[in-house]
Parts: C-alpha cells; structure tokens; sequence
C-alpha cells in the first residue's frame, strides 16, 4: 500500500523547502555510485556526468509510493540539472529503472539552449534518452522541429516520427497557419555527434503546398556552419552554351582550411570543373581557383567571337591577405588564364570583371605615413576579338612596380603644415598601344618598351586669419623627376610624325629626363556670414595664385604619359594646385583660380550649397595646349588662357529629397559643354533617382557627335517584406534605351526570393541582349537558383 504525503495546502515557502528535501531523497536514490538502479540505467555513461553535477527539484506536491517504488511530483515541477532544466505539470521518477515521465505543458531547456516542448516525455535521470509524444523543439539557432513522436538515445541521437522541420519562426497571430517553406518527412533523424539532418520520405511545402519530393537528402546541423556535403545546385542559361546544371561539393577538412568541387553541365558546351581552395590563419586569409572546359560547340558564339576561338579554355586564380602587424598589410590578387575572356564568359566568381586587375601589394599606414607598393597587370575581358573595329584595347601595360609614400610630420614646421610624397612607377608594354580615332588623327595610348619614373615632392602651406575674418594661405611646393625609357626603335621611328589639333609635331625620344618644378602660390578665402531668424548664410569669395615656370620638356613627346591620361575640369577641380590626374604630366606656368563659395542652412531642415569660378593662364606656356599622344588637354576646358565656367550647386532636404547640378560653361558664348544633373527623393515606401549627362562631341577621342545620357532608378517597399525596382538608362542621341532593370524580391528571417529580368541594346549595332535570374535562400538549408551567368538569350 502507497504512503502519500499531501503537500497541497502548504504555503509556497513550504513547498519548496519540501522540494529540497525530496531533492536529497532523489540524489540518495540516483546518485549514489553503489545503486543498483544507476547500474541498470540502459546507456547512462557515467562519464557524460559531471562529477559534482546536483539535482534541484521543486513542487507544489510530492507523492512517495513504496510499493511502486516511485516518486511523484505535481503541481509546477521544475528540475534542474547539469544546466538542463525540465518544467511540467507532473513527473513521476521509478527509482528501479532510473527513468523520469514528465506530462503536461513539458518543456525542457538543454544546456546548450535548445528547448522541447511536449505533452509527454520519458526521459533517463540525466536527461539523455527518451521517448516523446506530440514533440516540438526550438533550437537556439531559431529552427523548429516537430513531430508525432520522437525517440533520443545516447543523448546524440534524436529520430523524429513523421516531423516537419523549419527555419521560420511560427505566426503568433495564427499557430496553426504554416510556414513560408517547410520540409515533411516520415523520419527526421538528427545526429548531434556528426552534425547532420537526415530527412526519409521527404516532401518540400511552400506556403503549406507541395512543390518537390526526396525519398532522402542531409543537412548540416543548423548549429553548423561548416560540415563536408553537397550544396544547393544551381542553374543557368545562355543561347551559345545552352542549359547548365552545377552541382557544389564541400569538404570542411577543418576549421581553417576546405575545398569546394563544382561540376557544370552545359548542354553545348559540356563539363566545366572548378576548384577553389580555402585557408585561413590567424593573420590572414587565401584561395586558389582553378576552372577549365573542353567546349563541344565553339562555333556556337560565331567567327567574330574569342568565344568560339578556342577549344580547351581554363584559367587559375588567387586571392589572399595577410596583416604582418597592426600596420601593415600583404596580399595579391592575380589571374592567368588561355584567353581574354573564359572566366567572363563562364561566370567563375571572382575574377568575372570586366577589366580584371591582377596586382600584389604591400601597404603600410601608421598615423600620419602611408607605404604602398603595388605590381599590377590588366586584363580586358570582352567575346571581340582583338582584330575587331569594336573591340577595347587589350594592349595593357604591366606596372612593376608603383610605390606610393606620404609622411607627413606631426610637428608643426614653422607654424605650417609640411608634407612629404614619392612616386615611383615603372612600366612595361610589350607592344604598342594605338587607336585611329579619325581619319586625321591618331591616339597613342602607350609606346612598346619600358618607361620608368620616380618623383618626390614636398609641400608646406600656413592658413593665417586677420581680424576681419580673412584667411590667407602662403603654399610653398617643390618637385622633382627621374624618367627613364627604353622604347622598341621601330615603334619610335613609326611615331615620329604625329598630329595634334592638325599639326605635326616630330617626338623627340630619349632615353632619360630629369625635371623640377618649383611652385610658390597663395590662397585667400573671405567666409561671410549672414544670418536671419530662420536661416544662415556663409558667402566665401576665394582666389589662388601660383607663380610656376614652365614645365621642363612638356612641348615633347617623349615624355611618358600612362597616368595622367583622364582629365575632367569642373568645380571639383577648380582650386586644385596641379588638375593633371596623374604624375606623367606637371602644370607649369603662372595660373589663378578665381571662385565663389556658398552654403546655406533653414529652419525647416533644409541646406543648400554651391560654387562658381573660373581658371586664368596668366603667363607661361600653357601645359594644357601642349602636345601629348592621348590629347589628354583637348577639350578639357583648360587648353585656352582663360578657362570655361565651371559650376555646381547642391540642394538637400530632411526628408529624403537631393538635387545637384554641375557643368561646364563656354567661357565666350557659355554654351554648355559637359553637365551632370543628379536628383533622389524618398516618398513614402518609394525611393526614386534620375541622372542625367552631357558632354560635347570631342573627335580627337573618337566622339564626333555630342553624347546625352538619361539614367533612372525606382525602388518600392510594398510592405515589411516585399519590395521591387527598375532602372533605365536611355541614349538621347542615338534615341536607344541602351538598359533596362526589372526585379522584385522577397525577404524574412527564414526565406529570401529574388527575381530580375535584364535587357541591353548596342547603341550601334542595334543588337539586344536579354537575361533573367532568380535566386532562392532557404535560412540554414542553402540557396538555389541561376549562376552568375543568369538566364540569357540574345537576337
């Protein structure tokens, strides 16, 4: 016959003063090493316990039953043990078989988060082995599992009885509403020692319907994030290599260092095999890709192709960084491949650019110090060939190498600001770089050989502030130059007569320069502030001065000019010192700038700003009317003594509206000659741009008519998850829309879908080109859809 202690009318103190007490009954029975129960326990390992592990339980009732030789709690149970706790309505502990039933709302904590949730478990004294009824189970990760029944043993293994596994957080509006995407199968079997999911008899539901069956497939566990297996498969599509299927595999060797193996079908081209090992240290990082395809059908992209040129096609890559100390840095990013567009035209990650840069760098910065050094090589990946009329120059230099260093003292110099620069740059063209821009003139964009320099300047400067507020600013600057080349003779004698503007000119080719440029100038602003109730205004007239003698040898065309090729003169640029891009080219001569600063702030939010000037040759040669084989002065607005009009003014609101406007005016007729008019606004859920540019027609670049372009962009969140875009960008001149976006997307916690459509025109050949691509992300099972190559179709 049961003795039985009632409890229920005790008060809460009580109750768990005797709750401490069952607590030392129940270790007596479980814990004792000599017991014969914990002999019998069916799988315990002693082991797996910690060797100072304590049980706390506490109820509102406790029941002893000598003849059943069990114990019973009821009424707000609670365990604790070994940082796993249990709460249930009822437990009831057979102290002859060590085993431990909770029903009722059970929910158990595990130590290393996971909860369960079930109307009834069995479960071992340690909380290992078990058997489940009407299971639920929300893992620290935010995945969810339930099922009918489940069984764990080992305190690893756990087999779900027709479970449904997810990784969407269920409605707490609607409980019983599925899930965005959820997977059913008769058995769910999770292993907590390999790490891995397996689902048997498996369907796949979207919004509670079934899209996809799998007698069987295997996940990583979602506490994972890296376990050897296959990835989700990809898909793609383009008219010359047909339909392809790629299939990941990835090995995790070990927690610094894994492969993953892809295999593409294409059903033109055949396989393509790629590789990318990974590796990682405490100080950096590296990968190696390999890829390569024996196409089946080159002839599919046609005669005029580099495509179907070849037949076997491969390329290998690397990519690293490594930070030697908190200062400095190395690292590469290099590229060699068969042909000048394999890894372009089959989509190989990293190394898809269209100009790819191939470099290796060193780079230092300590305070106020910068180090780098670089190498770099350039590589034009487009399907033309190089004998196209169309076809970009692929006659790319290597740069071996370009070294950079700023030191710039943390001590004032005489009150000022002294700053110290060396550049140095050596390049190598194995053949000449040429164009014919028109039938009368030529761009020589590089000379066959070597061209080296070094340079090194200083620069001071001291801002002074009188009592009226003006500030004046003496710079002082002086620069010198090494320049050595060693050009192939026959490209020099074909460049001996060379027009520019409709002039020839004989280069006077040698194979070293030294030069020296000395610069004293002087700058003066004058910030006038007006202010009303509701506004402020700061007006700032500013002028500079910089007295120069001529650049040594800017009238030859010996000179090399591989840095300084792009120059653009708009408000930007107006007060810089020297407004060449690079170090080839030096500005000589005695220049003023002469502008008008403006910036306003409103009570409402509101700020404007804006600047207008002009830029004056006042003695000297003119550099920017100088001879140069890339016509780097023509049209820049710079060439004549007085310069064009340069402006740009910029509006903003609080609430998301922008507008800026800048141009270039005639400095005579102030005829516009290049603008570019940008404006954003944010309504609502709707974010909204639209850019246009201009740019006068410049012939010696090869652009005999003027070029207009119209770019806008619309993005519009529907609601906290949905959104869409498009974009457009239209050709006044030629009155083509040259591309067009279209997308929307999908997004929560635990499912993203995405899905574009894209469509271009050539301008010229009037050939339009179209793709479309997709992807799906499933939180914790991976992402599907099309490469980086897309859906593509052409005609």
């Amino acid at each position: 016959m049961g003795v039985a202690a009632n409890r229920a009318g005790m008060s809460a103190r009580l109750a768990h003063l005797m709750g401490a007490t069952a607590l030392a009954t129940l270790c007596t029975y479980t814990l004792l090493p000599q017991a014969p129960a914990l002999a019998q326990t069916g799988g315990l390992d002693v082991a797996d316990l910690p060797q100072d592990a304590q049980m706390l339980l506490t109820a509102d009732n406790l029941i002893y039953d000598n003849d059943l030789n069990t114990i019973t709690a009821a009424g707000g149970v609670q365990i604790e043990y070994a940082g796993n706790s249990l709460v249930a309505d009822r437990v009831v502990y057979d102290r002859r078989t060590s085993r431990v039933v909770a029903r009722g709302r059970v929910q158990i904590v595990e130590q290393d988060g996971n909860k369960i949730f079930a109307d009834e478990i069995e479960v071992t004294d340690d909380f290992r082995d078990g058997f489940v009824n009407a299971l639920r189970i929300e893992t620290v990760d935010k995945t969810y599992f339930a099922a009918e029944s489940a069984e764990r043993s080992g305190g690893r293994l756990t087999t779900f009885n027709n479970g449904v596994y997810t990784a969407c957080e269920p409605c707490r509006e609607k409980p019983g509403k599925p899930p965005i995407w959820q997977i059913k199968a008769q058995k769910i079997i999770w292993n907590g020692e390999s790490k891995t999911v397996r689902f048997e008899g498996s369907r796949f539901e979207f919004f509670g319907m079934p899209i996809a069956y799998l007698p069987f497939f295997e996940v990583a566990d979602p506490t994972v994030k890296r376990k050897s297996g296959f990835l989700i498969p990809g898909a793609s599509y383009k008219k010359e290599m047909g339909v392809g299927v790629s299939v990941p595999y990835y090995f995790a060797f070990s927690p610094t260092y894994d492969l993953t193996v892809t295999g593409t079908y294409y059903t033109r081209q055949g396989f393509l095999g790629e590789a990318e090992w990974r590796q990682r240290f405490d100080n950096g990082q590296y990968s190696i890709k390999i890829a390569g395809i024996k196409q089946q059908e080159p002839e599919a992209w046609g005669a005029n192709s580099v495509n179907g040129s070849e037949t076997g096609r491969g390329m290998i890559g690397s990519k690293g960084q490594f930070r030697i100390n908190p200062r400095w840095t190395f690292g590469w990013d290099i590229l060699a491949q068969t042909d000048k567009n394999f890894s372009r035209t089959y989509g190989i990650d990293g190394f898809s650019d269209t100009v790819q840069t191939s470099q290796l760098y060193l780079t230092g910065l300590d305070d106020r110090n910068f180090f780098d050094l670089r190498a770099y090589h350039f590589d034009i990946q487009e399907d033309v060939l190089d004998t196209s009329p169309n076809a970009r120059n692929d006659k790319q230099p290597w740069v071996l190498p370009s070294f950079d260093y700023s030191y710039t003292p943390d001590e004032a110099v005489a009150g000022g600001e002294l700053n110290f620069d060396v550049n140095v740059q050596n390049v190598y063209r194995d053949s000449l770089s040429q164009s014919i821009v028109n039938a009368d003139s030529t761009r020589i964009d590089g000379v066959e050989g070597l061209a080296s320099r070094m340079t090194a300047e200083a620069e001071w400067k001291r801002s002074f502030v009188s009592a009226g507020g003006l500030v004046v600013t003496p710079i002082l600057q002086a620069r010198g130059d090494a320049i050595y080349t060693d050009y192939d003779a026959t490209t020099v004698n074909g460049v001996t007569s060379f027009e520019l503007n409709g002039t020839a000119v004989g280069s006077d080719v040698r194979s070293s320069y030294y030069r020296y440029m000395a610069t004293a100038g002087l700058e003066a602003r004058w910030p006038i502030l007006f202010s009303t109730s509701s506004a402020s205004h700061v007006l700032e007239p500013m002028a500079q001065v910089f007295l120069r003698p001529d650049a040594p040898y800017q009238d030859r065309l010996g000179i090399p000019n591989e840095d300084a090729q792009s120059l653009v003169f708009d408000a930007t640029t107006l007060f810089e010192r020297d407004k060449f891009s690079g170090y080839d080219r030096i500005e000589g001569g005695t220049r003023a700038n002469v502008g008008i600063r403006y910036s306003g702030s409103f009570a409402n939010g509101w700020t404007t700003q804006g600047l207008f000037g002009q830029s004056y040759h006042l003695a000297g040669a003119n550099p920017y009317a100088q001879t140069d084989l890339v016509h780097a002065g023509a049209y820049s607005g710079l060439e004549t003594d007085v310069s064009d009009f340069v402006g740009m003014i910029g509006i903003a609101s609080p609430n998301g509206f922008a507008f800026s406007a800048g141009a270039r005016f005639d400095e005579k007729t102030f005829d516009i000659r290049r603008t570019d008019l940008k404006t954003a606004a944010t309504f609502g859920q709707l974010t909204t741009s639209l850019q246009y540019a201009y740019i006068e027609a410049q012939p010696l670049y090869g652009f005999d008519d003027d070029r207009q372009e119209v770019t806008g962009v619309a993005k519009v969140r529907f609601d906290e998850n949905w959104s869409g875009f498009a974009s457009g960008t239209y050709d006044v001149e030629s009155q083509t829309l040259v591309k067009n976006d279209y997308g929307f997307s999908y997004g929560d916690e635990c499912f993203i879908y995405s899905m574009t459509y894209s469509r271009s025109k050539n301008r010229d050949t009037q050939e339009v080109s179209q793709s479309f691509g997709f992807r799906i992300s499933l939180r914790t099972i991976g992402d599907f859809g099309t490469s980086s190559g897309d859906l593509n179709t052409s005609f």
